[in-house]
């Protein structure tokens, strides 16, 4: 297993890491069971949030007699240091630990990165806990290009998180400015939430970017497990044949993959049209309906008060067909 160093945390966690979405499918024993195969294997990077529902429960329960063999990074959604503070405890409480390596912002937009760093924001919270020694360091995720540039000029950023594969890779400038920042870069969605099929071929994508410091794709099974670190542990170099696959993969996905890169907005009626795509997407292809459902839901405009006007399509740098993925996403969710 290689190891890098996480930017300016410095951290030495594998070059593969655990994401802990996917074993909402399973249980406690069966992530005790991923634990203990990976702390054999040597992958010592774990990725997990307060919004995964079981996710930090599972885990805290896999890690019991194993929590020194691994580098903990879990996240919140709050926003405000009161509501921040509270995460924090409870997931210490769920983990079964009493610190967590990086604690991260988990995916604000930019009036949110205004609200949580202003007077009485998470970022106090945060910054407490870590000089209490609750938490070792700070970063931050993002769906947006746009907060992740923000996030570069912010020093208390020491991670960003951000989707980067075959068919997502907009952010691949700023993924080598987080290099010359020694800002760490964690790869999320390395298979685009399941839409790339060959795993092993975009794992070694993402593995060829020496600027990507670890990958994290979810598992949930052993077999999962052994594929993905049978194809980070190959040398990264891709072959012309494989070049060749990436385009093949690039062209039938690229009417179909929404990468969330905001052209499509402003919605005539509100849609937030990416976090759409992307909730349903965990219904579609992870199979975690009721999650799915459940971000879903916090949505003010749902996909069903599309009036078809097509505006959206004229902007679509990747020239998907939005209306019609918007009825298949209000029929998926129910509204």
């Amino acid at each position: 297993m290689e190891y890098r160093t996480l930017g300016k945390t410095g951290l030495r966690i594998s070059r593969m890491g655990f994401g802990g979405i996917p074993i909402q499918r399973i249980d406690e024993n069966g992530t005790k069971v991923l634990i203990e195969k990976m702390a054999e294997a040597g992958v010592n990077y774990i990725d997990t949030a307060r919004g995964y529902t079981v996710s930090e429960q599972y885990i805290g329960c896999g890690l019991e007699g194993l929590r020194d063999k691994f580098v903990l990074a879990t996240k919140s959604m709050a926003r405000t240091k009161e509501a921040m503070a509270a995460d924090i405890e409870t997931s210490l409480k769920n983990l079964r630990t009493d610190y967590i390596d990086l604690y991260q912002v988990h995916n604000p937009s930019m009036e949110q990165l205004a609200q949580l760093t202003g007077e009485g924001g998470a970022l106090e919270a945060l910054e407490e806990a870590k000089k209490a020694g609750k938490i070792g360091h700070i970063g931050l995720t993002a769906h947006s290009a746009a907060v992740f540039e923000k996030a570069l000029e912010m020093d208390w950023v020491e991670t960003v998180m951000f989707p980067y594969n075959i068919v997502e890779n907009q952010g691949e400038e700023l993924i080598r400015r987080c290099a010359e920042k020694n800002v760490g870069f964690i790869a999320m969605k390395p298979l685009a939430g399941g839409a790339i099929e060959d795993a092993s071929l975009a794992l070694r994508y993402v593995c060829s970017n020496p600027d990507v410091t670890v990958v994290i794709p979810g598992m949930a099974e052993l077999s999962e497990l052994q594929n993905n670190l049978a194809a980070c542990e190959t040398d990264a170099s891709l072959s012309e044949e494989e070049k060749g696959q990436l385009e093949e993969v690039r062209k039938r996905l690229g009417t179909d993959f929404c990468r969330r890169c905001n052209y499509c907005a402003p919605c005539t009626v509100g849609i937030d049209i990416p976090s759409v795509f992307l909730f349903a997407g965990y219904l579609q292809r992870y199979n975690l309906a009721e999650w799915g459902k459940s971000r879903y839901s916090t949505l003010k405009v749902k996909a069903s008060a599309c009036i078809e006007c097509g505006e959206c399509e004229t902007r679509c740098p990747y020239h998907l067909p939005i209306r019609e993925k918007l009825k298949q996403c209000a029929k998926d969710m129910g509204e």
